[in-house]
């Protein structure tokens, strides 16, 4: 037990390259979201709807969560692959 409360996940820091793969991630989301969410407009509406692609607040939250999701990912295995 003491052997894993020793291990540590070597995280890569905060950089532009980061910060370009996180929102290529929600980018990515957004566009499937676009794809498979049946209803994006139920619900209550961001004050300048046209701005975010006529989706609704729970939309908008459920796609950029998932980008960020994906994104952890992403970041994660990028920088133990030392790309970042």
């Amino acid at each position: 037990m003491p052997t894993l409360l020793a291990t540590a996940i070597d995280t890569a820091a905060w950089s532009p390259k980061t910060g370009a793969v996180m929102i290529i991630c929600n980018i990515l989301a957004i566009a499937i979201a676009k794809a498979t969410v049946q209803n994006p407009s139920v619900g209550p509406m961001p004050p300048s709807p046209s701005l975010f692609g006529g989706f609704s607040i729970g939309t908008i939250l459920g796609a950029t969560s998932l980008g960020h999701l994906i994104g952890v990912g992403a970041i994660l295995g990028l920088g133990s692959m030392g790309v970042l």
